[in-house]
């Protein structure tokens, strides 16, 4: 970055921090001690030679393990991505492998690939991808991820009548997986949670349309992907949500579909596939929503999204519609419960905390639960701004032809038809980052994180956007899902498009006091190209203590130098031995829903300039903020 863009980047962090201070609840930035957890000066395990390089949001447990998934730079063999843990509470402890590239996919598999080694070398199917953030229970090291991987179980579904020949196929190239001590996995490996196999029948040990099948519906009928991120319980019981199809009871075509969705769990231990208990029912699309609101009476579920767990408890969002929603919110069900029994704690005709009689108009997917509180974004209010979002450059190469409609995604050179996303903007030749392509979203202008403790049934705001509001926005977007043709290949089989989350993750401090740590932002809006400029995001950290107002302040922002958070994110700037090396500048910053629990706080950052760059995963014990 050039020194005049710099400067900007810091007068902007400054204008930031004084509108923090003028909010009547912030204080000033905390000082806290971060710890590398990794960076890109660590050795991946297993991988001589090849250090990690980008990382996505970790998460954490009370006992200072972190789990995160990261990667490599590609060389001509690829790059090096996988699942990893690191024990933080003590000095010197190694960095684990829990799952990557090489590593053989769990029972049941049964088929084989061409392995390295020459012709004939042959080796169990092994894992591809990780695509979600992996997540940790509270109190104990049992970890979750999802894994995707070329069909692991082939089996005989006829006879050639021509020959006499068996008939095989091949099945399950996705699931969740699960190390229930991952602090050890060399002594605890990873084992199936969840998988694409209900529609195959007996296996060796055990019926795995039984285990691994839609619960509530016709034996054979097998899922289809698990979307988003699955959690965990300190007894090891998953929570994730599935998407399946089931035959459309109003079409005569006996193929004819109708996708549904749900909420699932399964109580998973150390052996053949899991053990020998199948996946139960939370909350599917024919459940009947608690609370109707302005929705008819009867309405079903027609989303639900990932959910989180503690304790034999699971929380998720669930609505009638997810584009446009008119009734849902927050639910909390026990495991085993009847979906009947599903007990709503915020909804769509929930007043908004100081708001009056103002309901929520839309509530964030992504919840953080301790097994006493939860932490959520959400919005109110018919007033909107509207955004510019530009197709990534980077990242996978099929999705980002499909949003920039290149390549096998470019229109019909005949018909001129539109072969990739149909919601980009690629001809506008006024936009100064043209030919680049684009789309518009909306945004709601206020905006909170909101803490709900489930115990006195009290909601709180603790930071808003709009009039009065510390903050200009709690949204962040990402093109993300799978273009048409590679769904199940890649474990996703939803389309691709932009999706918004708010990142937040609340703890327990003791007794009713509660935190709550989320991502926001502050900037302008280019009122010609919708567009932010100066902008400033950070990682904020927020109180709750009885009916005092939270306190807001700030833990790490973007313009920072970087070695607040690693001493090893410096560049020699001039090339001059006689000088010294130059902090890099906080560049971006991430969190997810598991990343504080207790005090232990674990976070991603990247900070660069246009001719360096470094990266890492960085953890602290986050201390009582000070009140006046």
């Amino acid at each position: 970055m050039q020194t005049r863009q710099l400067k900007a980047w810091l007068v902007t962090l400054a204008a930031a921090a004084a509108t923090l201070s003028a909010g009547g609840n912030a204080a000033p930035p905390m000082q806290t001690e971060w710890q590398v957890v990794v960076n890109n000066g660590f050795e991946i395990p297993g991988h001589p030679g090849r250090f990690y390089n980008s990382y996505n949001p970790p998460s954490v447990n009370k006992q200072a393990l972190v789990v995160f998934r990261a990667r490599s730079t590609g060389r001509q063999q690829g790059p090096v991505s996988g699942i990893y843990t690191r024990r933080m509470d003590t000095a010197g402890n190694a960095v684990h492998r829990i799952g990557d590239r090489v590593t053989q996919v769990p029972q049941p598999n049964n088929t084989f690939y061409p392995a390295p080694g020459g012709p004939g070398n042959e080796a169990l199917a092994t894992y591809n991808e990780f695509p979600s953030f992996p997540r940790i229970a509270i109190g104990s090291n049992a970890l979750a991820t999802r894994g995707n991987h070329p069909p692991v179980w082939t089996y005989v579904v006829g006879t050639d009548p021509a020959n006499g020949e068996p008939i095989e196929t091949r099945a399950g190239t996705t699931g969740v997986y699960v190390n229930l001590r991952g602090e050890d996995p060399l002594t605890s490996p990873l084992v199936t949670g969840a998988s694409l196999l209900g529609e195959v029948g007996n296996g060796p040990y055990a019926d795995f349309s039984y285990l691994f099948g839609v619960p509530g519906e016709a034996p054979g009928t097998r899922f289809e992907v698990f979307p988003g991120a699955p959690a965990v319980t300190d007894d090891g019981f998953i929570a994730f949500k599935g998407n399946y199809s089931v035959p459309d009871p109003a079409s005569v075509d006996p193929d004819a579909k109708i996708g549904k969705t749900g909420v699932f769990y399964r109580q998973v231990v150390a052996d053949y596939a899991g053990g020998l208990e199948p996946i139960g029912l939370i909350a599917n699309t024919d459940v009947v929503v608690p609370n109707a609101g302005d929705c008819a009476p009867g309405t079903t579920f027609g989303s639900t999204a990932p959910p989180s767990a503690y304790g034999g408890k699971v929380v998720f969002v669930g609505y009638d519609y997810e584009e446009a929603p008119t009734c849902g919110g927050i639910y909390l069900a026990a495991i085993g419960a009847p979906p009947e029994e599903l007990k709503t704690l915020v909804g769509l005709d929930t007043r908004v905390p100081g708001q009056g009689r103002t309901t929520f108009a839309e509530i964030g997917e992504g919840l953080s639960y301790d097994g006493r509180f939860v932490g959520f974004w959400a919005a109110w209010g018919e007033e909107t701004r509207t955004l510019r979002l530009y197709c990534p450059t980077e990242g996978n190469r099929i999705r980002r032809d499909f949003c920039n409609n290149v390549g096998e995604f470019s229109p019909d050179p005949t018909t001129g038809e539109i072969r990739g996303d149909v919601n980009s903007v690629c001809d506008d030749m006024s936009d100064p980052n043209w030919p680049r392509c684009y789309q518009e979203k909306t945004v709601p202008v206020e905006q909170g994180v909101f803490v709900y403790d489930t115990r006195t049934r009290k909601l709180r705001t603790m930071a808003r956007t709009g009039a009065g509001g510390e903050f200009d926005d709690f949204v962040y977007w990402n093109y993300s899902g799978a273009p048409p043709g590679v769904g199940e290949g890649h474990g996703d089989a939803e389309p691709p498009r932009f999706r918004s989350s708010a990142f937040l993750a609340a703890s327990k401090r003791a007794g009713a006091t509660y935190r709550v740590a989320f991502l926001a932002r502050n900037a302008n809006v280019d009122p010609d190209t919708n567009t932010y400029f100066d902008t400033v995001d950070g990682i904020y950290l927020a109180e709750g203590l009885g009916a005092a107002p939270p306190v807001v302040m700030a833990l790490v922002q973007t313009g920072m130098d970087g070695t607040v958070l690693d001493p090893q994110a410096v560049w020699d700037h001039d090339e001059n031995p006689a000088t010294g090396d130059v902090p890099l500048p906080v560049a971006s910053v991430a969190l997810e829903r598991d990343a504080f629990r207790g005090n232990w706080l674990a976070i991603t950052a990247s900070m660069g300039t246009e001719e360096a760059g470094w990266a890492g995963i960085y953890l602290t014990a986050v201390q009582a903020p000070p009140r006046n």
